[in-house]
Formats: C-alpha cells, sequence, structure tokens
C-alpha cells in the first residue's frame, strides 16, 4: 500500500512531503486548502486530532510531526538504501547535538513563537508581565539559534538530519501567522539560503504549496493570515 500524506496547506504538514523527498520513497500527497483559515471538515475527519499533519499507512492513521516523521523514516526509509541517516546513531559523536536540536525545534522554539503569536492576539500592553517573558523568551530563543548556525552547517553540525526538518516551518511558513523579523540573525538566514538550495525541499513546496510565498528573507512583507 501506498503512503499517504494530508497535507494542510501552509501549514506545519509540510514537513511530511520535504522528509519524503529527502528520502527518496513513494508517496500520495493529499493538499487540502484552508477554510478560509482553520482546516475544512473533511481533514478534521481523518483523525480525532484534526491537526496537521496527518498520514495513513494502510489501516494506520497517525497525526503529529515528530511521531510521523520517526514513523516513515524507520518504517519506509530503508526501502530505499541511499537515502540520507537522518536519525543519527548513538555512536555518532554530533549524537547529542543532534538530540537536543531535534526536540529543541519543536518543544521549545516552536512554542515560543506560538506562545508569541497568541500574546499578541491578545491584544496585551508591552508592560504586561507574560508579554515582556514571550519576547524576552523569544528571543533568547533566536540568539541560541543564531549563535548555534554560527560555526555549524546544519542543527546537528555537518549532516543534515531530522532536526533541520523540524525547525524549517518555524523559521519560515509560520511567519505567515506571526510575521517576526529575522534581521540581524544572520547566521540564520545563511542557513535559510541552504535549505532553500535542496532539491528536495523545492520539490516538496512545489508540490504541497506551489503557490505560497516562501519567507526566507528577513522581513514578512505580506499581511498576516491572522489578526
Amino acid at each position: 500500500m501506498t503512503l499517504i500524506v494530508h497535507h494542510l496547506q501552509v501549514s506545519q504538514s509540510e514537513r511530511i512531503p520535504w522528509l519524503c523527498e529527502e528520502l527518496g520513497i513513494d508517496y500520495e500527497l493529499k493538499n487540502y486548502k484552508r477554510a478560509p483559515i482553520f482546516a475544512p471538515a473533511e481533514y478534521k475527519a481523518l483523525h480525532p486530532q484534526g491537526t496537521a499533519p496527518i498520514i495513513q499507512d494502510g489501516d494506520l492513521t497517525l497525526p503529529e510531526s515528530g511521531a510521523c516523521i520517526e514513523y516513515i523514516y524507520y518504517k519506509h526509509g530503508p526501502s530505499n538504501p541511499n537515502a540520507p541517516k537522518l536519525f543519527l546513531e548513538p555512536s555518532d559523536p554530533a549524537y547529542a547535538d543532534f538530540l537536543y536540536w531535534w526536540h529543541w525545534s519543536n518543544s521549545n522554539f516552536q512554542a515560543s513563537v506560538s506562545r508569541s503569536m497568541l500574546v499578541k492576539a491578545a491584544g496585551l500592553g508591552d508592560d504586561n508581565p507574560t508579554v515582556k517573558y514571550g519576547k524576552d523568551r523569544f528571543a533568547k530563543s533566536l540568539t541560541i539559534l543564531d549563535d548555534r548556525l554560527k560555526g555549524s552547517k546544519w542543527l546537528a553540525g555537518e549532516k543534515f538530519t531530522a532536526a533541520d526538518i523540524m525547525i524549517v516551518f518555524s523559521l519560515t511558513t509560520m511567519r505567515t501567522f506571526y510575521p517576526y523579523s529575522l534581521g540581524g540573525r544572520d547566521n540564520i538566514l545563511a542557513y535559510l539560503k541552504r535549505v532553500s538550495e535542496r532539491e528536495a525541499y523545492q520539490r516538496a513546496m512545489k508540490k504541497s504549496d506551489p503557490d505560497m510565498e516562501l519567507l526566507l528573507g528577513a522581513e514578512v512583507q505580506s499581511k498576516p493570515l491572522v489578526m
């Protein structure tokens, strides 16, 4: 049976077709347009959670980015002997770095972006303690990331891994919802340029979001999708 990737356009599920393209595996991509902001009813009906991404493999229906990425990598990745090693082994010197950034990308950084977006949507003043905390935490996260990429080609070092696939949405497409600036974050911008040059990334984005502007620069000029 063919692996089916259900992709809600302009969402974090863009990670999954990108993963499949990097691995060079067969998959069927089904795209869903937002209606007009949230997922359409037919997407929500796929799983009680109703969030993106969602994959189907035979009788299995699975949500959650991290779960989908690990499942596809270990279940389908071996079908292509030339597929890159996107999950490092414990024997690899960069194993601890990979683990840290793999988890940091979604549990720390994306959470920080989401918190900042929600605080802004709530219309709280800059003197609000929650606003101050969110801004400080977010700025610190960007600094930590920019510092990491100063002397590192990819998050885990010289090897491109699943950690990179996990973080890029929060640095690019998520700015459709919360258009923060990457001005002065030269190492992050250079990193995004390297990402944009990957053929697998280019193929995945053309297939999954062909009409979407790729937010790979320092500033976002378009109007936010929400707010």
